[in-house]
Protein backbone atom coordinates (compact mmCIF):
# COMPACT_ATOMS: atom_id res chain seq x y z
CA UNK A 1 0.00 0.00 0.00
CA UNK A 2 3.17 2.12 -0.84
CA UNK A 3 0.88 4.47 -3.44
CA UNK A 4 -2.34 5.28 -0.56
CA UNK A 5 0.56 5.89 1.88
CA UNK A 6 2.29 8.71 -0.31
CA UNK A 7 -1.02 11.01 -2.00
CA UNK A 8 -5.15 10.51 -0.89
CA UNK A 9 -7.02 8.41 -3.17
CA UNK A 10 -9.12 11.13 -4.36
CA UNK A 11 -5.95 12.62 -5.96
CA UNK A 12 -5.11 9.02 -6.96
CA UNK A 13 -4.78 9.24 -11.32
CA UNK A 14 -4.89 6.56 -13.64
CA UNK A 15 -0.67 6.50 -13.41
CA UNK A 16 -1.51 6.02 -9.50
CA UNK A 17 -4.13 3.26 -10.03
CA UNK A 18 -1.79 1.29 -12.64
CA UNK A 19 1.28 1.56 -9.85
CA UNK A 20 -1.48 0.39 -7.15
CA UNK A 21 -2.63 -2.55 -9.61
CA UNK A 22 1.23 -3.51 -10.26
CA UNK A 23 1.95 -3.63 -6.62
CA UNK A 24 -0.88 -5.39 -6.27
CA UNK A 25 0.15 -8.19 -8.58
CA UNK A 26 -2.17 -7.23 -11.43
CA UNK A 27 0.02 -6.33 -14.02
CA UNK A 28 -1.59 -7.53 -16.85
CA UNK A 29 -5.47 -5.42 -16.15
CA UNK A 30 -3.32 -1.79 -16.10
CA UNK A 31 -3.84 -1.80 -19.71
CA UNK A 32 -7.78 -2.39 -19.76
CA UNK A 33 -8.09 -0.84 -16.80
CA UNK A 34 -6.53 2.08 -16.77
CA UNK A 35 -5.57 3.02 -19.87
CA UNK A 36 -8.45 1.92 -21.63
CA UNK A 37 -10.83 2.61 -19.50
CA UNK A 38 -9.56 5.33 -17.34
CA UNK A 39 -10.16 4.42 -14.05
CA UNK A 40 -8.67 6.84 -11.13
CA UNK A 41 -8.84 6.59 -7.47
CA UNK A 42 -12.66 7.21 -7.11
CA UNK A 43 -13.50 4.79 -9.52
CA UNK A 44 -11.66 2.45 -8.75
CA UNK A 45 -12.90 2.52 -5.17
CA UNK A 46 -16.38 2.13 -6.43
CA UNK A 47 -15.56 -0.87 -8.91
CA UNK A 48 -17.78 -3.90 -7.84
CA UNK A 49 -17.45 -7.73 -8.87
CA UNK A 50 -20.73 -6.91 -11.07
CA UNK A 51 -18.53 -4.43 -12.79
CA UNK A 52 -15.84 -6.67 -13.30
CA UNK A 53 -17.98 -9.53 -14.56
CA UNK A 54 -20.07 -7.40 -16.76
CA UNK A 55 -19.10 -5.42 -19.94
CA UNK A 56 -17.27 -3.51 -21.02
CA UNK A 57 -14.67 -5.66 -19.04
CA UNK A 58 -15.81 -9.08 -18.97
CA UNK A 59 -13.17 -10.16 -16.87
CA UNK A 60 -13.06 -14.05 -17.76
CA UNK A 61 -10.79 -15.47 -15.27
CA UNK A 62 -12.59 -16.31 -11.85
CA UNK A 63 -9.63 -16.36 -9.34
CA UNK A 64 -8.75 -12.81 -10.93
CA UNK A 65 -12.07 -11.29 -10.24
CA UNK A 66 -11.93 -12.87 -6.70
CA UNK A 67 -8.12 -11.90 -6.20
CA UNK A 68 -9.20 -8.29 -7.28
CA UNK A 69 -12.10 -7.24 -5.61
CA UNK A 70 -10.57 -8.66 -1.85
CA UNK A 71 -7.80 -5.83 -2.45
CA UNK A 72 -10.27 -3.51 -3.70
CA UNK A 73 -11.97 -4.20 -0.58
CA UNK A 74 -8.82 -3.56 1.50
CA UNK A 75 -8.78 -0.35 0.18
CA UNK A 76 -12.60 0.63 0.43
CA UNK A 77 -12.05 -0.44 4.47
CA UNK A 78 -9.40 1.96 4.70
CA UNK A 79 -11.03 5.04 2.84
CA UNK A 80 -14.32 4.22 4.63
CA UNK A 81 -15.28 8.36 5.36
CA UNK A 82 -14.23 9.44 1.73
CA UNK A 83 -17.05 6.27 0.64
CA UNK A 84 -19.57 7.96 2.78
CA UNK A 85 -18.71 11.62 1.42
CA UNK A 86 -19.46 10.28 -1.85
CA UNK A 87 -22.93 8.34 -0.82
CA UNK A 88 -22.41 5.25 0.27
CA UNK A 89 -22.58 3.85 3.57
CA UNK A 90 -19.79 1.80 5.41
CA UNK A 91 -22.08 -1.04 4.97
CA UNK A 92 -22.69 -0.49 1.33
CA UNK A 93 -18.71 -0.36 0.93
CA UNK A 94 -18.30 -3.48 1.44
CA UNK A 95 -21.30 -5.71 0.85
CA UNK A 96 -24.21 -3.70 -1.15
CA UNK A 97 -21.50 -2.07 -3.63
CA UNK A 98 -20.75 -5.63 -4.83
CA UNK A 99 -24.29 -6.59 -6.35
CA UNK A 100 -23.63 -9.70 -8.18
CA UNK A 101 -21.72 -11.77 -5.31
CA UNK A 102 -23.83 -10.60 -1.79
CA UNK A 103 -26.33 -13.38 -2.28
CA UNK A 104 -26.48 -13.56 1.64
CA UNK A 105 -24.92 -10.86 3.35
CA UNK A 106 -24.94 -7.18 2.76
CA UNK A 107 -27.53 -7.25 0.49
CA UNK A 108 -31.22 -5.99 0.56
CA UNK A 109 -33.74 -8.25 -0.81
CA UNK A 110 -36.32 -6.63 -3.28
CA UNK A 111 -40.33 -7.47 -3.01
CA UNK A 112 -41.69 -5.77 -6.48
CA UNK A 113 -38.90 -2.83 -6.38
CA UNK A 114 -38.58 -2.15 -3.19
CA UNK A 115 -35.98 -2.88 -0.52
CA UNK A 116 -37.06 -5.20 2.24
CA UNK A 117 -34.94 -6.75 4.82
CA UNK A 118 -37.53 -8.85 6.51
CA UNK A 119 -39.67 -10.74 3.87
CA UNK A 120 -41.09 -13.97 4.71
CA UNK A 121 -39.84 -16.90 3.16
CA UNK A 122 -36.89 -14.49 1.54
CA UNK A 123 -34.78 -17.37 0.83
CA UNK A 124 -30.93 -16.18 -0.95
CA UNK A 125 -31.23 -17.39 -5.11
CA UNK A 126 -27.15 -18.36 -5.36
CA UNK A 127 -26.75 -21.21 -2.44
CA UNK A 128 -23.17 -22.51 -2.14
CA UNK A 129 -24.54 -25.92 -1.55
CA UNK A 130 -25.66 -26.17 -5.22
CA UNK A 131 -28.82 -26.98 -4.23
CA UNK A 132 -30.55 -24.17 -6.88
CA UNK A 133 -29.27 -22.46 -9.53
CA UNK A 134 -29.57 -19.11 -10.88
CA UNK A 135 -29.73 -18.51 -14.67
CA UNK A 136 -30.72 -15.42 -16.91
CA UNK A 137 -32.32 -14.91 -19.85
CA UNK A 138 -29.35 -13.02 -21.63
CA UNK A 139 -25.30 -13.01 -21.31
CA UNK A 140 -25.56 -10.60 -17.93
CA UNK A 141 -26.05 -11.66 -14.80
CA UNK A 142 -28.24 -9.31 -12.99
CA UNK A 143 -28.64 -8.76 -8.99
CA UNK A 144 -31.10 -11.06 -7.81
CA UNK A 145 -33.84 -9.70 -6.51
CA UNK A 146 -37.49 -10.28 -4.99
CA UNK A 147 -40.95 -10.68 -6.92
CA UNK A 148 -44.21 -10.87 -5.11
CA UNK A 149 -45.90 -14.00 -6.21
CA UNK A 150 -49.26 -12.45 -5.68
CA UNK A 151 -51.15 -15.52 -5.73
CA UNK A 152 -54.61 -14.34 -5.40
CA UNK A 153 -54.13 -12.84 -8.71
CA UNK A 154 -52.52 -15.84 -10.48
CA UNK A 155 -56.03 -17.29 -9.06
CA UNK A 156 -58.36 -15.10 -10.95
CA UNK A 157 -56.10 -15.44 -14.43
CA UNK A 158 -56.54 -18.93 -13.62
CA UNK A 159 -60.21 -18.70 -13.32
CA UNK A 160 -60.88 -16.09 -16.38
CA UNK A 161 -58.81 -18.48 -18.71
CA UNK A 162 -61.24 -21.23 -17.50
CA UNK A 163 -64.32 -19.55 -18.23
CA UNK A 164 -63.04 -18.23 -21.62
CA UNK A 165 -62.00 -22.11 -22.54
CA UNK A 166 -65.74 -22.75 -21.45
CA UNK A 167 -67.16 -19.67 -23.39
CA UNK A 168 -65.07 -20.58 -26.30
CA UNK A 169 -66.67 -24.59 -26.44
CA UNK A 170 -70.08 -23.42 -26.31
CA UNK A 171 -69.36 -20.52 -28.86
CA UNK A 172 -68.06 -24.12 -31.20
CA UNK A 173 -71.65 -26.09 -30.61
CA UNK A 174 -72.97 -22.55 -31.92
CA UNK A 175 -70.67 -22.71 -34.71
CA UNK A 176 -71.15 -26.15 -35.65
CA UNK A 177 -74.73 -25.74 -35.81
CA UNK A 178 -74.49 -22.92 -38.80
CA UNK A 179 -71.38 -24.59 -40.76
CA UNK A 180 -72.48 -23.94 -44.36
CA UNK A 181 -73.64 -26.98 -46.54
CA UNK A 182 -71.06 -29.04 -47.94
CA UNK A 183 -72.70 -28.86 -51.25
CA UNK A 184 -73.77 -25.39 -51.52
CA UNK A 185 -70.27 -24.09 -50.30
CA UNK A 186 -67.46 -26.66 -51.08
CA UNK A 187 -64.40 -25.72 -49.86
CA UNK A 188 -62.70 -22.33 -50.72
CA UNK A 189 -59.56 -22.53 -52.96
CA UNK A 190 -56.52 -22.48 -51.01
CA UNK A 191 -52.93 -22.34 -52.17
CA UNK A 192 -51.50 -25.16 -49.72
CA UNK A 193 -54.65 -27.25 -49.17
CA UNK A 194 -54.82 -27.69 -53.40
CA UNK A 195 -50.68 -28.17 -53.88
CA UNK A 196 -50.26 -30.67 -51.02
CA UNK A 197 -51.93 -33.89 -50.46
CA UNK A 198 -53.48 -34.76 -47.54
CA UNK A 199 -52.36 -36.63 -44.82
CA UNK A 200 -54.62 -38.52 -42.62
CA UNK A 201 -52.74 -39.12 -39.33
CA UNK A 202 -51.53 -35.38 -39.82
CA UNK A 203 -53.86 -34.00 -37.57
CA UNK A 204 -53.07 -36.47 -34.40
CA UNK A 205 -49.16 -35.42 -34.86
CA UNK A 206 -49.78 -31.89 -34.60
CA UNK A 207 -51.76 -32.67 -31.26
CA UNK A 208 -48.65 -34.89 -30.06
CA UNK A 209 -46.31 -32.12 -30.39
CA UNK A 210 -48.85 -29.65 -28.65
CA UNK A 211 -48.43 -32.53 -25.58
CA UNK A 212 -44.87 -32.64 -25.43
CA UNK A 213 -44.54 -29.17 -26.14
CA UNK A 214 -47.07 -28.59 -23.03
CA UNK A 215 -45.38 -30.93 -20.54
CA UNK A 216 -41.94 -29.45 -21.30
CA UNK A 217 -43.88 -26.13 -20.30
CA UNK A 218 -45.19 -27.57 -17.18
CA UNK A 219 -41.51 -28.85 -16.37
CA UNK A 220 -40.44 -25.08 -16.84
CA UNK A 221 -43.18 -23.76 -14.68
CA UNK A 222 -42.65 -26.20 -11.85
CA UNK A 223 -39.00 -25.46 -11.56
CA UNK A 224 -38.83 -21.85 -12.57
CA UNK A 225 -38.82 -19.91 -9.01
CA UNK A 226 -41.11 -17.13 -10.51
CA UNK A 227 -43.86 -19.63 -11.86
CA UNK A 228 -46.30 -17.52 -10.00
CA UNK A 229 -45.92 -14.89 -12.62
CA UNK A 230 -45.32 -17.02 -15.27
CA UNK A 231 -48.35 -19.09 -14.80
CA UNK A 232 -50.34 -15.73 -14.94
CA UNK A 233 -48.94 -14.24 -17.79
CA UNK A 234 -49.94 -17.82 -19.61
CA UNK A 235 -53.53 -17.94 -18.41
CA UNK A 236 -54.05 -14.09 -18.99
CA UNK A 237 -52.61 -14.26 -23.12
CA UNK A 238 -54.37 -17.27 -23.71
CA UNK A 239 -57.58 -16.38 -22.92
CA UNK A 240 -57.81 -13.27 -24.34
CA UNK A 241 -56.33 -14.84 -27.94
CA UNK A 242 -59.56 -17.48 -27.67
CA UNK A 243 -61.51 -14.94 -26.50
CA UNK A 244 -60.63 -13.03 -29.75
CA UNK A 245 -61.24 -16.24 -31.27
CA UNK A 246 -64.39 -16.64 -30.09
CA UNK A 247 -65.70 -13.47 -32.09
CA UNK A 248 -63.69 -14.24 -35.34
CA UNK A 249 -65.18 -17.92 -35.72
CA UNK A 250 -69.17 -16.28 -34.41
CA UNK A 251 -69.62 -13.45 -37.23
CA UNK A 252 -68.18 -15.21 -40.00
CA UNK A 253 -68.58 -19.01 -40.84
CA UNK A 254 -66.11 -20.15 -43.69
CA UNK A 255 -66.80 -23.53 -45.64
CA UNK A 256 -65.55 -27.00 -44.78
CA UNK A 257 -61.83 -27.02 -45.70
CA UNK A 258 -62.02 -30.70 -47.22
CA UNK A 259 -64.83 -32.86 -48.14
CA UNK A 260 -63.03 -35.71 -46.01
CA UNK A 261 -64.32 -33.57 -42.75
CA UNK A 262 -68.08 -34.70 -43.54
CA UNK A 263 -69.20 -31.91 -41.69
CA UNK A 264 -72.93 -31.07 -41.54
CA UNK A 265 -74.83 -28.67 -39.19
CA UNK A 266 -75.98 -30.17 -35.86
CA UNK A 267 -79.15 -29.04 -33.50
CA UNK A 268 -78.71 -29.76 -30.21
CA UNK A 269 -82.32 -28.69 -29.45
CA UNK A 270 -82.27 -27.34 -26.22
CA UNK A 271 -80.02 -25.31 -24.12
CA UNK A 272 -79.07 -28.26 -21.66
CA UNK A 273 -77.92 -30.45 -24.98
CA UNK A 274 -75.71 -27.55 -25.92
CA UNK A 275 -74.18 -27.38 -22.53
CA UNK A 276 -74.06 -30.52 -21.93
CA UNK A 277 -71.79 -30.49 -25.66
CA UNK A 278 -70.03 -28.07 -24.34
CA UNK A 279 -68.61 -29.26 -21.35
CA UNK A 280 -67.63 -32.87 -23.25
CA UNK A 281 -65.75 -30.31 -25.61
CA UNK A 282 -63.85 -28.21 -22.54
CA UNK A 283 -63.15 -31.32 -20.99
CA UNK A 284 -61.80 -32.82 -23.75
CA UNK A 285 -59.37 -29.52 -24.61
CA UNK A 286 -60.63 -29.71 -28.09
CA UNK A 287 -58.56 -32.41 -28.93
CA UNK A 288 -59.29 -35.03 -31.57
CA UNK A 289 -56.97 -37.29 -29.35
CA UNK A 290 -59.82 -37.07 -26.33
CA UNK A 291 -62.73 -37.69 -28.41
CA UNK A 292 -63.81 -34.51 -29.58
CA UNK A 293 -64.66 -33.55 -33.48
CA UNK A 294 -65.76 -30.46 -34.13
CA UNK A 295 -66.95 -28.17 -37.11
CA UNK A 296 -67.44 -24.86 -38.38
CA UNK A 297 -64.42 -23.49 -35.78
CA UNK A 298 -61.88 -22.03 -38.40
CA UNK A 299 -61.32 -18.17 -38.39
CA UNK A 300 -58.57 -18.97 -36.72
CA UNK A 301 -56.96 -22.14 -35.58
CA UNK A 302 -56.91 -22.98 -31.59
CA UNK A 303 -54.04 -25.85 -32.23
CA UNK A 304 -51.82 -23.05 -33.75
CA UNK A 305 -52.37 -20.73 -31.25
CA UNK A 306 -51.76 -23.07 -28.32
CA UNK A 307 -48.71 -24.33 -30.16
CA UNK A 308 -47.44 -20.81 -30.74
CA UNK A 309 -48.02 -19.72 -27.10
CA UNK A 310 -46.07 -22.87 -25.58
CA UNK A 311 -43.45 -22.51 -27.71
CA UNK A 312 -43.18 -18.79 -27.10
CA UNK A 313 -43.19 -19.40 -23.21
CA UNK A 314 -40.47 -22.14 -23.39
CA UNK A 315 -38.27 -20.09 -25.12
CA UNK A 316 -38.86 -16.99 -23.34
CA UNK A 317 -38.56 -18.28 -19.61
CA UNK A 318 -35.40 -20.16 -20.71
CA UNK A 319 -31.85 -18.68 -20.87
CA UNK A 320 -30.38 -18.27 -24.19
CA UNK A 321 -27.99 -21.06 -24.01
CA UNK A 322 -29.92 -23.74 -23.88
CA UNK A 323 -29.91 -23.74 -27.38
CA UNK A 324 -31.30 -27.79 -27.96
CA UNK A 325 -34.69 -26.89 -25.83
CA UNK A 326 -35.44 -23.92 -27.89
CA UNK A 327 -34.61 -25.25 -31.12
CA UNK A 328 -37.03 -28.50 -29.97
CA UNK A 329 -39.35 -26.28 -29.07
CA UNK A 330 -39.54 -24.40 -32.47
CA UNK A 331 -39.62 -27.55 -34.47
CA UNK A 332 -42.40 -28.63 -32.21
CA UNK A 333 -44.73 -25.57 -32.81
CA UNK A 334 -43.48 -25.25 -36.68
CA UNK A 335 -44.17 -29.24 -37.78
CA UNK A 336 -47.47 -28.99 -35.68
CA UNK A 337 -48.40 -26.21 -38.14
CA UNK A 338 -47.44 -27.95 -40.96
CA UNK A 339 -49.28 -31.18 -40.11
CA UNK A 340 -52.71 -29.22 -39.23
CA UNK A 341 -52.20 -27.84 -43.09
CA UNK A 342 -51.39 -31.49 -44.28
CA UNK A 343 -54.54 -32.78 -42.49
CA UNK A 344 -56.85 -30.23 -44.23
CA UNK A 345 -58.33 -29.41 -40.87
CA UNK A 346 -57.84 -25.74 -41.43
CA UNK A 347 -57.18 -23.03 -44.39
CA UNK A 348 -54.24 -21.95 -44.28
CA UNK A 349 -55.07 -17.80 -43.36
CA UNK A 350 -56.71 -19.61 -40.29
CA UNK A 351 -53.01 -21.13 -39.16
CA UNK A 352 -51.08 -17.48 -40.41
CA UNK A 353 -53.79 -15.22 -38.72
CA UNK A 354 -53.79 -17.23 -35.38
CA UNK A 355 -50.04 -17.34 -35.73
CA UNK A 356 -49.60 -13.70 -36.14
CA UNK A 357 -52.15 -12.78 -33.54
CA UNK A 358 -50.24 -14.72 -30.66
CA UNK A 359 -46.78 -13.52 -31.59
CA UNK A 360 -48.07 -9.98 -31.85
CA UNK A 361 -49.84 -10.05 -28.73
CA UNK A 362 -47.64 -12.26 -26.77
CA UNK A 363 -44.08 -9.82 -27.84
CA UNK A 364 -46.65 -6.53 -27.32
CA UNK A 365 -47.59 -7.76 -23.82
CA UNK A 366 -43.62 -8.88 -22.41
CA UNK A 367 -42.82 -5.40 -24.39
CA UNK A 368 -44.73 -3.36 -22.09
CA UNK A 369 -44.14 -5.13 -19.28
CA UNK A 370 -40.32 -5.50 -19.12
CA UNK A 371 -40.06 -1.69 -19.82
CA UNK A 372 -43.68 -0.17 -17.83
CA UNK A 373 -44.35 2.12 -20.45
CA UNK A 374 -48.03 1.48 -19.86
CA UNK A 375 -47.07 3.26 -16.25
CA UNK A 376 -46.49 6.62 -18.10
CA UNK A 377 -49.38 6.17 -20.37
CA UNK A 378 -53.29 6.77 -19.62
CA UNK A 379 -53.86 5.41 -22.93
CA UNK A 380 -52.39 2.14 -22.48
CA UNK A 381 -54.19 1.96 -18.57
CA UNK A 382 -57.70 2.49 -20.62
CA UNK A 383 -57.23 0.22 -23.43
CA UNK A 384 -55.52 -2.88 -21.24
CA UNK A 385 -57.19 -2.78 -18.14
CA UNK A 386 -56.71 -6.19 -17.15
CA UNK A 387 -52.75 -6.00 -18.02
CA UNK A 388 -52.13 -3.42 -16.01
CA UNK A 389 -54.06 -5.26 -12.95
CA UNK A 390 -51.93 -7.90 -13.33
CA UNK A 391 -48.67 -6.72 -13.89
CA UNK A 392 -48.78 -3.37 -11.95
CA UNK A 393 -46.42 -4.69 -8.99
CA UNK A 394 -43.97 -7.07 -11.13
CA UNK A 395 -40.57 -4.40 -11.65
CA UNK A 396 -39.15 -4.88 -14.74
CA UNK A 397 -38.29 -7.94 -16.67
CA UNK A 398 -38.65 -11.51 -14.79
CA UNK A 399 -35.33 -12.92 -14.17
CA UNK A 400 -34.79 -16.65 -15.26
CA UNK A 401 -34.02 -18.16 -11.64
CA UNK A 402 -34.91 -21.93 -10.83
CA UNK A 403 -34.94 -23.81 -7.52
CA UNK A 404 -37.02 -26.73 -5.98
CA UNK A 405 -40.65 -26.32 -5.73
CA UNK A 406 -40.31 -27.99 -2.38
CA UNK A 407 -39.57 -26.80 1.02
CA UNK A 408 -37.10 -28.89 1.89
CA UNK A 409 -35.30 -30.91 -1.26
CA UNK A 410 -33.13 -32.43 1.11
CA UNK A 411 -36.37 -34.77 1.94
CA UNK A 412 -36.35 -35.84 -1.58
CA UNK A 413 -33.05 -36.23 -1.68
CA UNK A 414 -33.38 -39.03 1.03
CA UNK A 415 -36.17 -40.50 -1.00
CA UNK A 416 -33.69 -40.93 -3.75
CA UNK A 417 -31.03 -41.96 -1.92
Amino acid sequence: MEVSSQLCIRRWSTRHVAKWLKEEGFCEYVDVLCDKHRLDGVTLLTLTEYDLRSPPLEIKILGDIKRLMLSIRKLQKHHLEFLEELGFSSEASLGSLSPAVSPVQGTDWFCNGEAQRDCDDCEPVIDLSAEQYLYTNGKNKHPPRRLDPEYWKTALSCIYVFIVFGFTSFVMVIVHERVPDMQTYPPLPDIFLDSVPRIPWAFAMTEVCGVILCYIWLLVLLLHRHRSILLRRMCSLMGTVFLLRCITMFVTSLSVPGQHLQCSGKLYGNVWAKLQRAFAIWSGFGMTLTGVHTCGDYMFSGHTVVLTMLNFFVTEYTPRSWNFLHTLSWVLNLFGIFFILAAHEHYSIDVFIAFYITTRLFLYYHTLANTRAYQQSRRARIWFPMFSFFECNVNGTVPNEYCWPFARPTLLKRLIG
